[in-house]
Order: structure tokens, then sequence, then C-alpha cells
């Protein structure tokens, strides 16, 4: 009975294969619909709604590691925070993006994909040539996870927003990001907030500050930045032209840091942001 079910499944006519799909989910049509068989792939590929689908959000559905092997290749942005798609998923993910052309934006936030998930992702962004944004807030990276992405963000050359806030690289990832943003020609706006990346992490970050011609916004909320790393900033920053965004808020800095702070204003155009609200994960 089974067999000539599936038979006759496979031998449904386009069109009422398209009506089936009228009445799923986009969810349902990328990630449960496809592989089921090489007819139905063709199918699904030429039904107009998956081809005109463009943003996806998935945010918080469970999809797991399985799910995550679907990228549509029409798709421009899409949604997988929190969906605990962990080092497996972020494989499939970064094969997909290997060859993707259409994907812009990534939120990859809250899923647990580690220092292993993060190398996947480097030997993906070596050679994607069209993803701009790239969330990967609150996901376990670590400073061996950051070093396999700042490898990738020395070659990389389309890539202009990064979120690694609540990863807890320390001030040895910060060192391995400082030497990747001497290098990077395209990167404009990076998250490091809740990296506790202290003072040592700081002197880092303000030495490619010192070389870097692209960056406009940088946060760094919650890193238990002192007196001494807002130091390190001012002085860099005196030689920096290009940013103009600086979010320091909810750190160690005492008056005489916002004295350095005061002094700095005065020499550059960079705003400095010592009290907002806590975007520092995956938001």
């Amino acid at each position: 009975m089974s067999n000539q079910n599936i038979s006759t499944f496979l031998t449904l006519p386009v069109e009422l294969v398209y009506r089936i799909l009228d009445h799923q989910l986009d969810f349902t049509i990328l990630c449960s619909m496809r592989n089921v068989c090489q007819r139905f792939n063709n199918i699904v590929d030429s039904y107009d709604r998956y081809q005109t689908l463009t943003t996806l959000d998935l945010e918080s559905n469970e999809i797991r590691d399985i799910g995550a092997q679907h990228l549509s290749n029409t798709l421009t942005t899409l949604s997988l925070a929190r969906n605990a798609i962990r080092d497996v998923g972020a494989q499939y993910l970064a094969d997909g993006l290997q060859h993707n052309k259409t994907l812009t934006t990534l939120n990859l936030g809250c899923n647990q994909i580690g220092h292993v998930g993060a190398q996947y992702l480097n030997d993906a962004l070596r050679h994607n040539t069209t993803l701009t944004t790239l969330n990967l807030g609150s996901n376990e990276i670590g400073y061996v996870g950051t070093q396999h992405l700042s490898n990738a963000l020395q070659q990389n050359s389309t890539l202009t927003t990064l979120n690694l806030g609540g990863n807890q690289i320390g001030h040895i990832g910060a060192q391995y990001l400082s030497n990747a943003l001497k290098n990077n020609t395209t990167l404009t706006t990076l998250n490091l907030g809740c990296n506790q990346i202290g003072d040592v992490g700081a002197q880092h970050i303000s030495d490619a500050l010192r070389h870097n011609t692209t960056l406009i916004t940088l946060v760094l909320v919650l890193n238990r930045i002192g007196d001494i790393g807002v130091q390190y900033f001012t002085d860099a920053l005196r030689q920096n032209t290009t940013l103009t965004k600086l979010n320091i808020g909810w750190n160690e800095i005492s008056d005489i840091g916002a004295q350095h702070l005061s002094d700095g204003v005065q020499q550059n155009t960079v705003v400095f942001i010592l009290s907002t609200s806590i975007l520092c994960l995956y938001l």
C-alpha cells in the first residue's frame, strides 16, 4: 500500500502539487518539502512563491541542525536566531553560503554554534561574495572561534556589519580581531559588547583603529574596560578619521576616564556613548 502511495505522489500533476504548496507555510516549503525526491525539488524550485521568497524569519522555531541545511537560492534575508542549530547546523549553512548568490543578511544569534561552527563559517566567508550583514551574537564561539572568523575577515570583501556580542572572546579574541581590522577594508559596524575584553583587549582594538580606515560604528558595552582602556581609545582616535560612534557604556570608567573622553571629543568627531540600553547579545 505504501509503495502505491509513493508512486501516486511521484506522478501527481505539477499544477496539483502547486495547489498543495499554496496551503503550506514558507517555513514548511523551505525546510520540510525539499529533498523528498528530485522531481519534487524541481517542482518546488519552479513554484512562483518559492522563486520570489526573499525574506524569511524563522526565529525560535526549533528547526535545529537538520532544518538549517535548506537554503533557498532566492532569499536575501534569513533569520534563524534561537533555533539551536549548533555546529552541525552551522556546517549545513556554511556549505550553502559558499555557493549562494542572493543572501545579504543572516541572523544566527543564540544558536550555540561554538568555535567549531565558527570555523565552518570561516570557510564560507572566504568564498561568499554577497553577504553584508552577519549576526553571530551569543554563540559561545570564544577566542578560538574568533580566530577563525578573523582569518575570514582578512579575505572577505563584502561583509559590512558583524555582531559578535556575548561570545566570551576575551582579550585574546580581541587581539585576533585587531589583526583582522588592520587589513579589512569593508566592515563598517562591529558589535563586541559583553565579551570581557578588559583594558588589554581595549589596547588591541585601539591599536587596530590606528590603521583601520572603514569602521564607522564600534560597540564595546559591558567589557570591563576601565580608565586605562579609555586612554588607549582616545589616543588611537587622534589618528583615526573614520570612526564616528564608539559605544562604551556599562564599563568600569571613573571620572578620570570620563575626562579622557572629554578631551578626546574636543580633538575629533567621534560620538562616545556611555549610557544606553544593552544591545550586546543577538539583537
